[in-house]
């Protein structure tokens, strides 16, 4: 492997693995455009079609899931830069019209979960729909969307984890990257000579992770004991992952005034909720079919 890096270059040593020249956008009749926003439209674009299929094989109006996806995509994108500008004021508060600017990434998945749930919570009164109904079939789409928008982030080079030597390490020129990424103990581990950093892929950790979740959901979604089992197996399951990755990773969005990272928080609580919710309410199936 190279000890000195073009600006575009990825590598990762240990699966002899080098991608030379990797734009992070592409220019048509002279406008850029960010790889980063067309991989998030195509998860936002599957992850529809996906919970689209999802309520044909189900039984469901599939029209219902159509005319969701309009307003879910615009207020998860809204809620999603809503929550990251939150825990990055510091970077936005001398600069406001930044936070309109998408195309250096910021979004939040969190900011998305909870802009989708309360959206199809105000969608399902409006349109007298059930809710966990509405949630279980969703869900699946919301969780595809995640694992093909996580590649957006290797694209920009962003979202990875403190140094490591391991199978999956990947190598980053430093000058590819965000200043503010490379912690102190990651530029420790650059060595004399050469001009990368040898990184944890967190995104691809939680894009694997995510797809063996969506997995476990299909595979179970037949033998659901309740209506809402499905979203309690997401919010289970994504919530056990991200709490471990996140730990991770370089750029964590930290709770103001602390050094405590607010999303391995919210992945911690959203395992405990989603098991105490399952242990409740399978105990009361039991005691009501006794």
């Amino acid at each position: 492997m190279r000890e000195m890096m073009d600006v575009g270059d990825i590598a990762f040593p240990h699966l002899n693995l080098y991608l030379e020249n990797l734009p992070k956008s592409i220019t048509v009749f002279g406008i850029p455009i960010a790889f980063y926003g067309m991989i998030i439209g195509l998860g936002v674009i599957a992850g529809v079609l996906m919970a689209v299929r999802e309520a044909k094989v189900t039984g469901q109006d599939p029209e219902i899931y159509w005319d969701f996806s309009l307003y879910a995509i615009f207020f998860c994108i809204v809620g999603s830069r809503i929550y990251y500008v939150i825990f990055s004021w510091d970077t936005y508060k001398d600069n406001l019209l930044e936070i309109f600017n998408l195309r250096h990434g910021g979004l939040a998945i969190y900011g998305t979960v909870i802009a989708a749930f309360i959206t199809a919570f105000v969608y399902c009164r409006r349109k007298k729909i059930p809710f966990f109904q509405l949630c279980d079939t969703g869900i699946v789409g919301l969780i595809l969307g995640q694992i093909i928008g996580r590649w957006g982030n290797f694209m920009n080079r962003e979202a990875f984890g403190e140094y490591t030597d391991s199978l999956l390490a990947m190598r980053l020129p430093v000058d590819a990257v965000r200043p503010w990424d490379i912690s102190e103990a990651l530029s420790a581990h650059i060595v004399e000579g050469t001009n990368y950093i040898q990184v944890h892929p967190t995104f691809l950790y939680e894009s694997m992770w995510n797809l063996l979740v969506l997995v476990l959901m299909l595979c179970y979604r037949k033998r659901k004991k309740f209506q809402g089992e499905i979203t309690l197996l997401y919010l289970g399951g994504y919530g056990l992952g991200r709490c471990i990755i996140e730990g991770l990773r370089t750029d964590q969005l930290l709770i103001p005034h602390t050094d405590i990272a607010v999303s391995q928080v919210l992945a911690g609580l959203l395992f405990a909720f989603a098991v105490i919710i399952e242990i409740i309410v399978r105990k009361r199936i039991r005691k009501e079919n006794e």
